[in-house]
């Protein structure tokens, strides 16, 4: 049977595919831009060698043994503005000097910002165990979220997606799925006391504990190197305790719980 459109189909259809040819993106020019610094960075990769000053070789001898560096983390954040849209333009304007390698949105929309082989400036200064410079090693993901809210379920299943992405992807171990709150205790607490972390765990990313019923933590357990054993930077300990509590616990109250030692006994084991 031939399936054809009525006249005033055709007239639809035709009003439609003129709505949409004339629906622009609105970050044509900063898309632009993106593009014009990529050429840049790949110009410079291509520039051989591109400085003799470390040799004392009479040529040089380039190796046919080499790879992108990749990715080793993936560092989760929550937004603190009031929309996706607002995070996008805070993400294109180059005076803020701040960005994400992915955005998703409270309705589970994915925005995939930036190569995952390039840095982001997502991360700032912190630190986990020995690693000072997150951003050249991890992937910045920010979810919508003011601070204040609770996550929508449809934004968690499309982080739970990227996330088995990415860890296919870049072989990331599960240990290294953490929050910005935990690399930066003393300035973040993203993402909130609300985020799922256990969820997370659950399928992969990030550790977690087991049942601490029972269990007795010996008197000679110290707190504070069980936190640097997990990758906490304790120089401000009372910060790192409550980044600790807040991950493993949702928990924002001061001071230590005897179930978060016992958590904290577990996981530095």
């Amino acid at each position: 049977m031939k399936w054809t459109l009525s006249k005033a189909g055709r007239g639809w259809l035709l009003l439609l595919l003129v709505v949409a040819a004339c629906s622009p993106n609105p970050y044509k020019s900063t898309n632009k831009a993106h593009k014009k610094k990529a050429r840049l960075l790949a110009k410079q990769l291509l520039e051989f060698p591109p400085d003799q000053s470390m040799s004392s070789a009479p040529y040089w001898v380039g190796t046919t043994n080499f790879s992108m560096r990749k990715p080793n983390f993936v560092i989760i954040h929550h937004t603190a503005q009031n929309s996706c849209e607002q995070t996008l333009r805070t993400f294109t304007i180059p005076r803020t000097q701040v960005s994400a390698h992915y955005v998703i949105c409270k309705d589970g929309t994915v925005y995939h910002m930036l190569n995952d082989y390039l840095r982001a400036h997502h991360a700032g200064v912190g630190s986990w165990g020995y690693d000072t410079d997150l951003n050249s090693s991890s992937i910045g993901i920010e979810l919508d979220n003011n601070g204040f809210e609770y996550f929508d379920d449809r934004q968690v299943n499309s982080l739970l997606n990227l996330l088995d992405t990415l860890k296919k992807r870049h072989n990331i171990p599960t240990g290294n799925f953490i929050g910005h709150g935990d690399i930066a205790p003393t300035r973040k607490n993203d993402p909130n006391w609300r985020f799922p972390w256990k969820e997370l765990a659950d399928r992969g990313f990030g550790k977690w504990y087991a049942d601490t019923t029972g269990l007795a933590v010996p008197d000679y357990f110290d707190k504070l190197t069980a936190l640097r054993l997990i990758g906490y930077n304790t120089s401000d300990s009372i910060a790192a305790r409550q980044s600790f509590k807040r991950h493993w616990l949702q928990d924002t109250t001061a001071g230590w719980s005897s179930e978060a030692i016992k958590i904290l006994y577990q996981l530095s084991r």
